[in-house]
């Protein structure tokens, strides 16, 4: 591990894979459970939610960690080249390299499926759960199943398509091998051993998933300790004030069942 700087970002320390790149993260040290971010999909460590949890744990003295995945932030590598396989493997490197003890993850969007995933292969390590606006199988069930047929030629033909976003005037670059891979790594198409706490909030007008998803998500896993709550003015993000209190609220209640 070094420590790494940039004029427009905050010192950040950096954990060293040779043959994988890089991954900058930043850590807090605290009491345990440790809290683990894992953002969405084009998002980093320094959003909304991660600074939010950032402030909190440092309030109340926990131990969090918040990390870029390989092509997003201050990570080394180029976003349309990564796939939800190698998110996977950087949220395990995380997981394995830089954490002790037993562990809440917080995962937002796509980083609620790669909580999902990262309970499922260190069902030892992790002891709770929240999730928000979380988006398992998203490759398949909002990105493939829902592409015209012209959208789908492309993307085999040309390994490649660019889909605009809403909350820019960027575009989402989507690859063929995001498309496969995520095949690779589905979770809702049976139950998910998982009995810890768990806590799922999801906004009822959510543009980018469905708020049915986290009915899915409770209804697979085998935990019966899932409360999931719907935000009904909610949107993907849940950034307003109320919703980032109610965010860190449920952190808080799932630590107390795993304390």
């Amino acid at each position: 591990m070094s420590e790494t700087a940039s004029s427009d970002q905050p010192v950040a320390s950096r954990l060293m894979r040779p043959g994988f790149g890089t991954i900058a993260y930043h850590t807090l040290e605290g009491k345990t459970p440790t809290i683990v971010f894992l953002g969405g999909l084009m998002s980093d460590m320094t959003g909304t939610k991660a600074l939010a949890l950032d402030a909190h744990c440092r309030a109340n003295q926990r131990s969090f960690i918040r990390f870029d995945y390989t092509g997003h932030g201050q990570s080394d590598g180029a976003f349309e080249d990564g796939t939800i396989g190698d998110w996977h493997r950087d949220a395990l490197s995380v997981i394995d390299d830089l954490t002790t003890g037993p562990l809440i993850l917080v995962g937002s969007s796509m980083g609620g499926w790669q909580m999902l995933l990262a309970a499922l292969a260190r069902p030892d390590r992790v002891a709770g759960l929240v999730g928000v606006a979380a988006a398992p199988d998203f490759t398949e069930n909002l990105m493939w199943d829902t592409f015209d047929q012209r959208t789908r030629d492309l993307l085999i033909a040309d390994g490649i398509v660019h889909m605009p976003s809403d909350y820019d005037d960027s575009s989402y670059p989507i690859t063929r091998a995001l498309i496969e891979d995520g095949r690779d790594h589905l979770v809702l198409g049976g139950p998910m051993a998982f009995d810890g706490p768990v806590r799922l909030l999801h906004g009822m007008v959510d543009a980018d998933v469905p708020w049915q998803v986290s009915l899915q998500i409770t209804e697979r896993l085998t935990s019966t300790n899932v409360i999931t709550t719907f935000i009904k003015d909610g949107d993907h993000r849940l950034s307003s004030a109320t919703q980032l209190a109610r965010l860190t609220a449920a952190v808080e209640e799932v630590a107390a069942h795993c304390e």
